[in-house]
């Protein structure tokens, strides 16, 4: 049940700085501000320059600030799929009570022994999930607080990624005079806050078509599964365009939005338009099909890659289809050639909020969504990562209102420095053995 209360997201992605203030009144989300702001200093939604993506934040919360009326002190930061494992863990402990009643501290110990692994030094735990928990062999239990019990045991999923990657999205968001309250995975976000329940137990892939990089997700029986990152996305169809057409990158983005479709079926030989052309003094006439046809091309390896890695997992098998989302989805045909690809049942997911009825600003959507709807049953399993010894799910954003004229203000920094460390590793280590009994 989400808390009544205020949640600022912050999603760092390749082409742009999204971030959302939302406002939960009886567990419905109101969107009272939104910032977006132009990256740099990330690629293939990688921080690459530390200096340049504080800016950019900066520039985003400042524009958030404005419109929802507040001063933001504390967010809740999306982190990337790249190099993220997903393993099961499980726990067991006795009761350590006189009176056997289980309590925070018993589901605090619990998660510590499930996290009881030899974890490579160039690598993290983010978060751990708890799935059920078991009171004395009765199994299914969701929260054992206040049960009696004398054996207490918990099931739940790991998430792993390289520290490198989490140190810079921390040390970039502290540096830009905010708390981290949550760092959350954008894969387990998204097919969380966009998946009917239905589609979360059956089965469901959902495709995150961002400007500088693809996130295939499969999310079954309530779990996030699988993930797999394709380091191509709409910045590659754009250079594309300006490649083919020696046209600036500036210009090949404008033809994208403005004639582009993914599916040259859709479009027309005869319906031409202007090219400015680098090295000649007349624009260059250029129609539409042959257009779509430069689309289609990176469209469709995307696609590709992504079948590919699907198959290995029999994910296309899942009942639930294919989602697709993010900046690049939103383009005319893009359903139609994922269609023809995938040979199954395709939607574009479009967030129905007002003036966000973009797919660009699902992520960020989800990843508010997501915080908000944090259990305190999760919460002290995050302590036992953390060392926090709280029982109470902390406020992501902890916000006083400001008057529209007052100066961003950033606090001096508190984030201690230390050093990054190469992470290395692949994408799919003991995916299929995770994944193996899903058909069964």
């Amino acid at each position: 049940m989400a808390k009544t209360g205020m949640y600022v997201g912050l999603d760092i992605g390749t082409t742009s700085v999204k971030v959302v203030v939302a406002e939960y009144v009886d567990s419905q989300m109101n969107i009272i501000g939104v910032g977006n702001a132009k990256s740099e200093g990330i690629n293939r939604g990688i921080i690459v320059d530390i200096d340049k993506t504080v800016q950019a934040i900066q520039r985003a919360v400042r524009q958030a600030e404005e419109k929802a009326g507040i001063q933001i002190r504390s967010v809740s930061v999306g982190v990337p799929a790249n190099l993220l494992d997903v393993e099961n863990c499980q726990g067991m402990i006795a009761v350590n009570s006189e009176s056997k009643e289980i309590t925070d501290e018993d589901v605090r110990n619990v998660a510590s022994a499930a996290l009881v692994r030899s974890t490579p030094p160039e690598r993290q735990i983010i978060a751990i999930l708890p799935q059920e928990f078991t009171v004395d062999g009765f199994e299914g239990i969701k929260d054992p607080r206040g049960m009696i019990g004398v054996r207490l045991e918990m099931f739940g999923v790991v998430y792993t990624g390289p520290k490198t990657i989490i140190h810079n999205i921390r040390k970039c968001v502290e540096k830009s005079g905010l708390i981290v309250n949550e760092m959350v995975i954008t894969p387990l976000a998204l097919t969380e806050s966009i998946l009917s329940d239905g589609e979360k137990d059956f089965g469901t892939i959902v495709i995150d078509i961002g400007g500088g990089q693809t996130t295939t997700s499969a999310m079954h029986d309530k779990q996030l599964k699988f993930t797999h990152v394709n380091q191509e996305g709409g910045e590659f169809v754009t250079k594309d365009i300006s490649t083919v057409l020696n046209t600036s990158f500036n210009n090949a983005e404008a033809l994208k939005i403005n004639y582009g479709d993914a599916y040259p079926e859709r479009t027309s030989a005869s319906e031409e338009f202007p090219v400015d052309v680098i090295g000649k003094s007349e624009p260059v006439k250029i129609d539409e099909r042959y257009l779509s046809e430069i689309i289609e091309a990176r469209m469709e390896q995307i696609f590709i890659k992504s079948k590919e890695v699907l198959n290995e997992i029999d994910g296309l098998e899942l009942p639930g289809g294919v989602i697709l989302t993010g900046g690049a989805a939103s383009l005319p045909g893009v359903v139609d050639l994922a269609q023809e690809v995938f040979e199954t049942n395709v939607k574009l997911y479009v967030p129905n909020h007002m003036g966000l009825r973009n797919p660009v600003f699902t992520n960020v959507i989800s990843i508010v969504d997501y915080s908000a709807n944090l259990s305190e049953v999760y919460q002290l399993a995050k302590s036992a990562i953390t060392g926090e010894k709280t029982s109470h799910q902390q406020p992501v954003a902890v916000q006083q209102e400001v008057s529209y004229e007052q100066q961003y203000e950033a606090p001096e920094e508190t984030y201690e420095e230390v050093e990054e460390e190469k992470a290395t590793g692949s994408i799919t280590n003991r995916v299929k053995d995770f994944f193996s009994n899903i058909f069964e």
